[in-house]
């Protein structure tokens, strides 16, 4: 019985390391939502993979808790990734308006400098 539980967790090790792999030939660095849904994908199929062979199913606990930790690891990597867009829109919007203070301000030195030589 060990030996067929050791086997389906070695399938299923196996099964997403090349999922793992086909993903990684896309050529696109993963991003954050990618990330946390890989993560969260494999502690849940790990997790469940152990309360399942405590009760005799580690195959269905792993694919339970695989699913689980998927929606979970993408609605954390989601909201990564969504404050990191807004976090680098926000910091493009304040060097924007840190070039147009330097702007202005070059101006204002220009008009003195006019101002004083009139």
């Amino acid at each position: 019985m060990m030996r067929a539980i050791a086997s389906k967790l070695i399938m299923i090790a196996a099964a997403l390391v090349m999922l793992f792999a086909v993903t990684g030939c896309s050529g696109q660095p993963l991003s954050t939502r990618e990330k946390g849904t890989g993560i969260g994908t494999l502690a849940g199929a790990a997790t469940g993979a152990i309360i399942g062979a405590a009760v005799g199913a580690p195959g269905a606990g792993a694919a339970i808790g695989g699913a689980l930790g998927a929606g979970g690891g993408f609605l954390l990597g989601n909201a990564m990734q969504n404050q990191q867009v807004q976090t680098q829109q926000t910091q493009t919007q304040i060097e924007s308006q840190q070039r147009e203070i330097e702007r202005q301000r070059r101006e204002i030195e220009g008009l003195k400098q006019q101002q004083e030589t009139e």
